[in-house]
């Protein structure tokens, strides 16, 4: 996932960037507001300050809305809620006052890109993978060999979260963070348990390979309708 990360302040940018890139996110970092726009892309979130050098970020976001429907995420040492509400009103998708936590802010992207991502899905259908597995995002449900699958909330958040990057691996904090809450602190336990009802419902569609020690690796593995 592509991120544009408008922010001059640059201890704070490169601690944000760091924590990105272990993430697997690729981070464009510019440091002013006319560099923010003029920057050609493509990028699928912006990350922006509102305290820039050379314009106020509100006016920014809104020009960025201006032009389309990319998801805005306001960082900003302004905690006051009137720029929070006009930063909303704006067009921005959601806002973090600083300081924040790495983990914070990829939660808040990756809630924005699901609230997004059913609107393109809904107009390009439900994602096929292989020739017996269908995720309707938009509708939240699930189908295997045409016939839908019953899955609990949190079965269906981690199969519709480990099929966005097949054969990635992604750590146990991660998948707790993306699936269950940033500020999960308890045992992982309750993943192992989802893991292994998603591997009985789909055994010979999916594969969910166990790496020790770091977390799991989702596997198309095909095969044709029976």
């Amino acid at each position: 996932m592509r991120v544009l990360l408008v922010e001059d302040d640059e201890p704070v940018a490169e601690s944000l960037r760091r924590g990105l890139k272990r993430y697997g996110f690729e981070v464009e970092w510019v440091t002013t507001g006319a560099a923010a726009l003029s920057h050609p892309g493509p990028y699928d979130v912006v990350l922006l300050d509102l305290g820039l050098p050379d314009t106020d970020g509100l006016d920014v976001c809104r020009t960025l809305r201006g032009r389309g429907d990319v998801p805005i995420i306001v960082i900003s040492a302004r905690s006051d809620e009137t720029d929070r509400v006009v930063g909303l009103e704006l067009g921005a998708d959601d806002y973090v006052s600083k300081p924040f936590g790495v983990r914070e802010v990829i939660a808040r992207i990756r809630a924005v890109m699901r609230r997004a991502r059913p609107l393109t899905a809904g107009a390009a259908g439900p994602d096929r993978y292989g020739a017996r597995l269908t995720i309707d995002r938009k509708g939240a449900r699930v189908h295997l060999d045409g016939e839908e699958v019953a899955l609990t909330p949190k079965e269906y958040d981690l199969l519709a979260f480990l099929t966005e990057e097949p054969g990635a691996l992604m750590s146990r904090e991660q998948i707790m963070e993306a699936v269950w809450d940033a500020n999960w602190f308890g045992p992982t336990k309750t993943l192992d348990v989802h893991v292994a009802a998603l591997r009985r419902k789909f055994a010979g569609v999916i594969t969910l390979e166990a790496v020790r020690g770091v977390g799991f690796r989702l596997e198309i593995t095909g095969g044709s309708a029976s």
